[in-house]
């Protein structure tokens, strides 16, 4: 009898060996793996999104400067061009004429005025011998200046029709590329009328219509970022170039002028732009990686906060209260202090109470 029940102690022991070193292995089955991040303080940034347009710093509807025929053009929409490139000539056969004329004006006066001041200085040369009236060496420089105002007056003209010829050939004042082209060989052109557009594409700006209400918050130090509605995946950093103070009276708005800091990517005026300034808050907070923060379809926002124990680390939820979101980091009003671990990835199915498994740099801190 005593070897009996000798024997059932002996089972009953290692059956409850059994069942401990089971219970120990499913709960170190339930240990969920995280990684996680310390919450810390630091200055609070509100991020203020904005979409614009990629503008031209210059952009010019080009016309002549006179009427003509048009008898040649050298550029067609789309082309690029340079500073001083001829883009269209007009007739010039009747201008060409005009400066002919101006030119043998001048030179008809210009021999008038040499005659009359070879003649004045015969007369000065008589006058100590008493030769000549004195009334007729006036009348001589008279003559001398009369010729000399009528080639100021002939060299004038000639200049005149010289420009006047000169214009007949529309060239291009900037370098870009020829947006568009509004009239074709043949046709009568007068002064005023436009002929093409120019834009220049090497040298572009961010432009954004912002609300009255940031006017106060944006500096010319505002931290800005941008990205391209062609290529939405990279961003590039910029500056703020001007805040135009003067709104516009329906919408409220002032414009926002951004400079790209040599991006990556060209970028052409009329492409839409969409930029992210980030603006001082003048104040310091509490914030946590955006990843840490769980929101609730009934409106409860939770983290998942770190506890040590005997048993090893466990989650806790733990309400909180939101604040402003930059940098992918939220501020936290309310619910947690500073230096608290919580929970960034393995936080979608945890249970308060769970043992976690922590990378060996987090278990350490």
């Amino acid at each position: 009898m005593a070897s009996k029940i000798r024997h059932f102690a002996l089972l009953l022991t290692a059956v409850l060996g059994s069942s401990h070193t089971l219970l120990l292995s499913a709960q170190e089955e339930k240990a969920a793996a995280v990684t996680t991040a310390i919450t810390r303080e630091q200055d609070i940034q509100r991020v203020l999104n904005l979409t614009g347009t990629v503008t031209a710093a210059q952009a010019a509807r080009l016309s002549v400067a006179t009427s003509g025929l048009v008898t040649a053009m050298y550029v067609d929409a789309g082309s690029k061009v340079k500073a001083g490139d001829l883009l269209l000539e007009l007739d010039p056969e009747l201008a060409q004429l005009q400066l002919d004329s101006a030119k043998a004006q001048v030179e008809q006066v210009g021999s008038a005025l040499k005659d009359a001041r070879r003649r004045l200085e015969e007369a000065q040369r008589l006058i100590p011998q008493r030769s000549i009236a004195e009334s007729v060496v006036r009348d001589i420089e008279a003559e001398v200046a009369s010729d000399q105002a009528a080639l100021h007056q002939a060299e004038a003209d000639a200049g005149y029709r010289q420009g006047i010829l000169q214009r007949h050939q529309l060239r291009a004042p900037f370098a870009g590329v020829v947006s568009s082209k509004l009239t074709e060989t043949g046709e009568w052109i007068n002064p005023g009328q436009a002929v093409f557009d120019l834009v220049a594409v090497d040298d572009v700006r961010l432009d954004f219509p912002v609300s009255e209400d940031y006017l106060a918050e944006i500096r010319t130090d505002t931290p800005v970022t941008f990205s391209l509605n062609a290529n939405p995946g990279q961003s590039y950093p910029g500056r703020v170039a001007t805040v135009v103070p003067v709104t516009d009276p329906g919408a409220r708005t002032f414009l926002l002028r951004v400079l790209a800091q040599n991006p990556a990517q060209k970028m052409l005026p009329g492409m839409s732009v969409r930029a992210s300034l980030k603006l001082a808050t003048g104040r310091r907070g509490l914030v946590v990686p955006r990843d840490a923060i769980i929101r609730f379809p009934d409106g409860r926002v939770v983290v998942w906060v770190i506890d040590s124990g005997e048993g090893g680390p466990t989650a806790r939820e733990q309400p909180v209260s939101m604040g402003l979101a930059f940098d992918s980091l939220v501020e936290i009003r309310d619910g947690l202090a500073a230096g608290a671990m919580v929970v960034t990835t393995g936080n979608e199915t945890l249970q308060n109470g769970q043992r976690v498994a922590l990378p060996a740099a987090k278990a350490k801190e």
